[in-house]
């Protein structure tokens, strides 16, 4: 028999915003989060400000757990993972685990949004010393700081005088499999420059990069006021390696533009580490029997024209299990899923009545 629920995997943006999108067409909903709270990695990561629109991310995850939390149309099951399907479009079975014991729920379709994992800089080709030099850190640990108002060296717990990103850390990395964009490092990394300089006025911040990709608005935003208003250095070059001297780190790699070498002290690194699909991605997709891209990402029936479709009918995707995606990407993901979903659902409905 035809269900007319729709089970969204993964509380993050884009879970919550096709959670939200589903009450408000009239549709019943459960929510499966694995963690113990709604909201994602911007909760989880302790995000402090959100690319783009530098609104604190706290409080716009707060609104749209709120928002989810609220409707008596969804039914929010936190601690619980998807284990098991049976069934087709418009009559899943699905089996839900939390704390050991498994309960089956049916769906009319459902909507795959588990999200990304941060890259382990430690598997980078690169000597960036991330787990050698404390002072040698990621955009989540730098977040995390910006996050508590306090951006120090982590060695000596004192403001640093001079800080540099290095971008494309696991992204466009042939050697490691990483051969694409991650999206959001250029943008972040001026977001956090801005906010570090805005914190520490006397601190000098400078940005390594290879390009500079910056999309939408985010060139205006970010990037140009990072420069002129901000005063952050941008030097497009590549690093090799990062080495300690003395109690500072010294960067060491070649300025492109001026084809020369260079190597300059640092108090603190941080290392714009790219996206890759989450572990709770790979395993959704082999319990659902969802085909994945080279990458290890759920595939799409086409990047463009239909970013949302699966291998498997009646279930979509939203957000960065697909692919590195920014919140626009995402929050429109989810928007198509849902409408997708709904529908297929209450065709199926329809025909069965």
């Amino acid at each position: 028999m035809a269900s007319d629920t729709l089970l969204i995997i993964g509380g993050g943006p884009a879970g919550l915003e096709a959670a939200r999108g589903a009450a408000d067409l009239g549709c019943k909903t459960i929510l499966v989060e694995q963690r113990t709270a709604l909201g994602g990695t911007p909760i989880s990561a302790h995000y402090a400000a959100l690319t783009h629109g530098m609104r604190d991310a706290s409080e716009v995850m707060g609104e749209m757990v709120a928002a989810v939390a609220s409707d008596s149309l969804v039914d929010v099951r936190l601690g619980t993972t998807v284990t098991g399907l049976s069934g087709a479009a418009g009559d899943f079975t699905v089996t839900l685990s939390r704390d050991g014991v498994e309960e089956r729920v049916s769906a009319g379709a459902i909507i795959v949004a588990t999200g990304f994992d941060h890259f382990d800089p430690g598997r980078a080709n690169q000597q960036y010393g991330y787990y050698m030099y404390d002072d040698v850190i990621t955009l989540t640990d730098a977040e995390k700081m910006l996050k508590a108002g306090k951006f120090v060296r982590p060695s000596t717990g004192q403001p640093p005088g001079r800080v540099c990103f290095i971008q494309c850390v696991g992204s466009r990395d042939r050697h490691i499999g990483n051969e694409y964009c991650s999206k959001v490092c250029c943008g972040i990394a001026s977001k956090q420059a801005i906010e570090i300089r805005e914190m520490l006025p006397q601190c000098r911040v400078f940005i390594f990069y290879i390009d500079m990709r910056m999309y939408g608005y985010w060139e205006t935003e970010l990037y140009w006021p990072a420069q002129e208003k901000h005063k952050v250095n941008y030097i497009k070059g590549v690093i090799s390696e990062v080495v300690l001297k003395g109690d500072r780190l010294i960067v060491r790699g070649e300025d492109t533009t001026m084809n020369r070498p260079m190597e300059v002290p640092m108090d603190v690194v941080i290392l714009s580490n790219g996206m890759e699909p989450s572990a709770g991605t790979k395993v959704v997709a082999r319990t659902l029997g969802l085909r994945q891209n080279k990458y290890g990402f759920i595939d799409v029936a086409h990047d463009t024209l239909d970013p949302v479709t699966t291998s498997v009918p009646g279930i979509f995707v939203a957000g960065a299990a697909a692919g590195p995606k920014d919140l626009d990407d995402t929050m429109g993901m989810a928007g198509a899923a849902t409408m997708k979903a709904v529908a297929t659902i209450r065709r199926r409905v329809r025909a069965g009545q």
